[in-house]
């Protein structure tokens, strides 16, 4: 790590995104409180624990402070928010980072272990479309040891009820320029001032060559999501949180 790295305060990134994401996700830590219990009521308390598309480490942080025997492996392409993860964690030994392309066939090769006892992932996987999450459930089965899990937590709208969607959709965003209005900072502007960071601006221009904008992929709803990971090898599947809007699916090998 370099000196400038060293004197940037990784807390004050960590805290900086988590509160842009809660911006749009006022139950973000509710989904994480049941996904942390999910994973100690299947494997216990001290898990091997995969963080799919990691980013700054919001599980992973999440994960050590509840169940302090856990370790983790997080796993992204993008290397700023690794570079926040890495920051932010250093020093702590219970965490390994490693930089993968998830579209890759070959990424699981890039892991240090062969299976875990739980995936898991948050607001992620909506930037594949869904025949590159069909061909990365199967990788997950593999990964996921007998008996282990894999927790999504991702925008599942339910096609069948367009009226609620839409005044769910209504009520979210009117609440979000309320606290926009008092000053919440909203995705555009966190990676503005990230790119203004004389540390963080080489990888945010790079992660902006990789990604673009924003997500191009696809949000199945969470019927899909079971159904696609029982016919990938998982033994049971099925919602165990959910908002109007977003839904956290279980998959028990």
């Amino acid at each position: 790590m370099t000196e400038a790295m060293a004197g940037t305060d990784w807390q004050a990134w960590q805290e900086s995104w988590d509160r842009q994401q809660e911006w749009y996700l006022p139950d973000r830590e509710e989904r994480f409180r049941v996904m942390v219990d999910m994973v100690e009521a299947v494997v216990g308390p001290e898990p091997r624990v995969l963080d799919l598309a990691c980013g700054t480490g919001s599980i992973t942080d999440r994960l050590l402070k509840r169940l302090p025997g856990a370790v983790s492996t997080g796993v992204d392409l993008d290397p700023a928010l690794l570079a926040i993860a890495e920051g932010y964690f250093d020093g702590e030994d219970r965490v390994t980072f490693v930089r993968a392309d998830l579209k890759d066939p070959q990424w699981t090769a890039k892991l240090p272990y062969a299976t875990y006892d739980a995936v898991l992932t948050a607001t992620a996987l909506h930037w594949l479309h869904t025949d590159d999450l069909r061909g990365l459930y199967g990788q997950l089965a593999g990964l996921v040891r007998e008996g282990g899990v894999f927790l999504n937590a991702d925008h599942m709208p339910d096609p069948a009820t367009p009226r609620l969607n839409a005044a769910d959709r209504a009520q979210r965003h009117a609440r979000m320029e309320a606290a926009k209005a008092d000053g919440a900072v909203d995705w555009k502007e966190w990676w503005q001032l990230a790119a203004a960071d004389p540390v963080l601006a080489g990888p945010t221009a790079e992660r902006f060559e990789i990604y673009g904008e924003h997500a191009e992929g696809d949000t199945p709803s969470a019927e899909w999501h079971a159904r696609t990971l029982r016919e990938a090898g998982f033994g049971e599947a099925r919602t165990v949180w959910a908002s109007p809007s977003d839904a956290m699916v279980l998959g028990l090998k």
